[in-house]
């Protein structure tokens, strides 16, 4: 459960005014150095170095080990020492490629999550630990998103909704994950809707799109309805128009003699919340073609 931040004594008491508190993007001072022990501690917790689990981040991030000056051949070069002096984001970097590293090696270590979860909530950050425990994430509010939990999970469950779960679930990450792709994101979320609503707006068309559905609701629209009433007896409108919405929005759609516009971040975000409550009227029968 969130609650709201306790002010500090000092401002309780009106000795000294609130300042901003929070989230801080980055890697602020106040967490630097516990980000760091915790990628220390992380690669050391057993009691030995694992080298392993360094060497594989080295090399995805392209950081540089250590180098270690010696003849003796069989001592490694020093993977762990340049993760924990790691700063900005590329100390962000380590702690999200380490993360993804222990689901992929399945060597998760429940305490030191827990102590990572608890770091970053208690220093504000605007990153959180994401929910299949292999990276970081921007925050959003919990109830937004956990409705759009809820919805993934629905449509995983509904045998009408085809890989609706999976295109949302993809568009969620690309549009807060650690390292956000707009194009991907808005993109998923129009599979996520197309999967959600395929069975619903056009069952025959093995080749429908956002596109043709629109269509068929144009032409058909007395077979369609929602369970919102809506003034002037046409209660698929609210519909099409969410999904006109999604649907127009996206810029990078189809290349011209113009430059192709990729989506911006705030447009693919705005489009995975739409797309989010589209998905969920379908999958939940709140939209439903009639005989």
């Amino acid at each position: 459960m969130t609650t709201t931040p306790r002010p500090r004594f000092s401002v309780r008491v009106g000795l000294a005014e609130a300042n901003h508190d929070g989230p801080f993007d980055g890697v602020p001072e106040h967490l630097l150095e516990s980000l760091q022990f915790w990628v220390h501690d992380e690669l050391t917790y057993t009691g030995s170095p694992d080298v392993g689990a360094a060497q594989t981040v080295c090399l995805r991030l392209r950081i540089r080990p250590n180098p270690v000056r010696s003849n003796i051949r069989a001592i490694p070069p020093n993977y762990i020492a340049p993760l924990t002096t790691s700063t900005d984001a590329q100390l962000l970097d380590v702690v999200d490629t380490l993360l993804a590293v222990r689901v992929e090696t399945e060597d998760v270590n429940p305490a030191s999550i827990a102590i990572l979860g608890r770091m970053l909530d208690d220093a504000g950050s605007t990153y959180r630990i994401t929910e299949a425990l292999d990276g970081l994430e921007e925050r959003v509010t919990p109830a937004v998103r956990d409705a759009v939990r809820h919805t993934i999970a629905d449509a995983a469950a509904a045998p009408g909704a085809g890989s609706a779960a999976d295109h949302l679930a993809v568009a969620w990450q690309a549009a807060y994950g650690r390292n956000p792709d707009p194009v991907r994101a808005y993109s998923e979320a129009i599979k996520a809707v197309e999967s959600a609503a395929h069975a619903v707006i056009q069952p025959n068309n093995a080749k429908a799109t956002l596109g043709t559905m629109l269509g068929e609701i144009r032409n058909a629209r007395h077979k369609l309805t929602t369970a919102i009433p809506t003034p002037g007896g046409d209660p698929i409108a609210p519909v099409e128009a969410m999904m006109r919405a999604l649907w127009e929005g996206q810029s990078s759609r189809h290349g011209a003699q113009s430059a192709t516009v990729p989506e911006t971040l705030e447009a693919a975000r705005a489009g995975v919340h739409l797309s989010a409550a589209l998905v969920q009227w379908f999958v939940s029968g709140a939209v439903i073609r009639t005989p």
